[in-house]
């Protein structure tokens, strides 16, 4: 009968096992030096080696040849161990036997010394599974353990471990392997075999398995099958995951507005039925790479590419800023909930989701406003005051100028006369309305603080510092309000007409200084 490589290709002795090194040389010393405890509890992910090393924890302390802390897997001890006769080593699934019996016949065991070796060990897997009844009774003989009686115990959920048996073991952490430990491992395992396999297919898998090795090689062995060499293409269609080449494809669509490509790559996993969660957390994974890149000092630390992906990755993150990133992100997560949803339209939660992230007007998320308002903040430092609306046709501006009613500035802004150097009498009462108009509108008081006011004749005339303040100051409801508070203040009946804003950065030149300072710093 064929035997899977995982269980093929599972180390012998401490020496073979990978990645967990500041574990293994810690029980290769207490084996070598007669100091092992009577309880281990090995705790991680699936996949990271704890069941291998509690099988050969047990070898190593019923060896009768040891080898620095290592089984020698000759002695008869060690071969009846790996054939699964040796009635001194006994393997527990706890998520199958979790009940007190289960326990209690464990308990009544202890009491008698090995049959065959020299320690009687017992594994108990998925321990966290027990019932709290069973704990109980397990932790009586943890307590006080027989001599020559070991227990392992392995978790995946250490968190559903009592507190009073995480006392009473030797604790050790499996990490996830590094995806370089993993893909140096395959191509070993692959070159023994006989078929092969290149570096970005075996560095593609080891990252699809997420710091597992048992994943990793199940995943290895799957697309061997009918293959003469491995290639990242053969991964990519016998796993069903997403191409690379089409999640940076979608990013640079969503930068460029490109919504043909977009629905296209949506359309592309639709027909050929792939998981769009698989594609979604790709997705996810890319911008979180992004975001490292554009905020650490050494961000190949923490992320897990080869060369030519971190020049890839950091090439797209350029083109977006960190407001952006946090946006798409958080927008993203939000999508991936939806689709989780019953009888939810995964095609439709990702396609709107997409469509949402290349404008940042169709959304009012904290995040997209915190993008708005980045990109404006960029405009102003580089002085891009240009108005973004085409310049009205003469009837148009005529319209404009006669319908006062219209809540919108001219579109083509009015420019003081810098060849006029008349002296303009200052508004008196500005402060004042600076300072009431800030009790209704604080953000328009500001702009009204970084301007002037003056009188020409019976006109009111506002400057301004540039077309972005002008459009605000400029709109009929704030020009009303001014001309209301003007006319309450100063006792006079001005209208709309009479008011006036023109930009011109410049301070006016006054006939009478005394009171502009006062103007500036009451309405900051």
């Amino acid at each position: 009968m064929h035997q899977a490589l995982y269980r093929k290709w599972r180390p012998a002795d401490f020496e073979d096992v990978c990645g967990q090194d500041h574990i293994t040389s810690i029980l290769k010393f207490e084996v070598a030096n007669n100091k092992t405890t009577h309880a281990y509890l090995f705790c991680g992910s699936r996949g990271t080696g704890k069941t291998t090393c509690a099988k050969i924890l047990s070898k190593a302390v019923n060896c009768e040849n040891p080898i620095n802390g290592n089984p020698c897997n000759k002695c008869h001890s060690c071969l009846s161990i790996d054939a699964g006769t040796a009635t001194d080593v006994y393997e527990m699934d706890a998520a199958s036997n979790n009940g007190i019996d289960n326990i209690r016949d464990i308990r009544d065991e202890v009491l008698y010394t090995p049959s065959e070796l020299k320690n009687r060990v017992y594994i108990i897997d998925e321990v966290h599974m027990l019932s709290a009844s069973a704990f109980n009774a397990l932790l009586k003989t943890l307590e006080e353990p027989p001599e020559n009686v070991i227990f392992i115990l392995a978790t995946t959920e250490t968190q559903k471990i009592p507190a009073t048996i995480l006392s009473r073991c030797q604790r050790f952490d499996f990490r996830r392997i590094p995806t370089g430990t993993i893909a140096q491992r395959l191509s070993f395992i692959a070159e023994k075999e006989g078929f092969k396999i290149d570096s970005d297919a075996a560095f593609l898998i080891a990252k699809l398995a997420e710091g597992g090795m048992r994943d990793a090689i199940s995943m290895l062995e799957l697309c061997s099958g009918e293959h003469n060499e491995i290639t990242t293409e053969t991964v990519i269609e016998t796993t069903g995951t997403n191409s690379r080449s089409s999640v940076v494809k979608t990013i640079n669509a969503i930068c460029d507005k490109n919504y043909e490509i977009i629905f296209d790559q949506i359309n592309t996993l639709h027909i050929s039925s792939l998981d769009i969660t698989v594609f979604w957390n790709d997705l996810l994974s890319y911008y979180r790479d992004m975001f490292v890149i554009k905020n650490t000092k050494s961000p190949k630390n923490y992320l897990d590419v080869t060369e030519n992906e971190f020049e890839e990755i950091k090439q797209t993150a350029s083109r977006f800023s960190n407001s952006v990133i946090a946006s798409h992100i958080n927008q993203l997560e939000e999508a991936f909930y939806a689709m989780q949803k019953p009888n939810a339209s995964k095609r439709i939660c990702a396609e709107m989701a997409l469509v949402r992230m290349c404008d940042n007007k169709l959304t009012a998320t904290n995040e997209a406003l915190a993008e708005r308002i980045t990109a404006l903040e960029d405009k102003i430092a580089v002085g891009d005051f240009i108005p973004q609306s085409p310049t009205p046709k003469k009837e148009d501006s005529e319209n404009l100028k006669s319908d006062t009613t219209k809540n919108e500035p001219p579109s083509e802004p009015v420019y003081a006369d810098k060849q006029q150097k008349k002296v303009l009498k200052q508004l008196n009462c500005w402060p004042e309305v600076v300072k009431k108009y800030s009790r209704t509108d604080v953000s328009t008081s500001s702009f009204l603080g970084m301007s002037y006011a003056y009188k020409d004749g019976d006109d009111v005339v506002i400057r301004v510092p540039g077309t972005f303040t002008y459009d605000i100051i400029g709109q009929t409801s704030v020009k009303e309000k001014l001309i209301s508070l003007i006319n309450s203040i100063e006792n006079t009946s001005l209208s709309i007409s009479n008011l006036k804003v023109e930009i011109n950065a410049e301070k006016p030149n006054f006939d009478d200084d005394s009171g502009i300072d006062e103007i500036i710093e009451n309405s900051k």
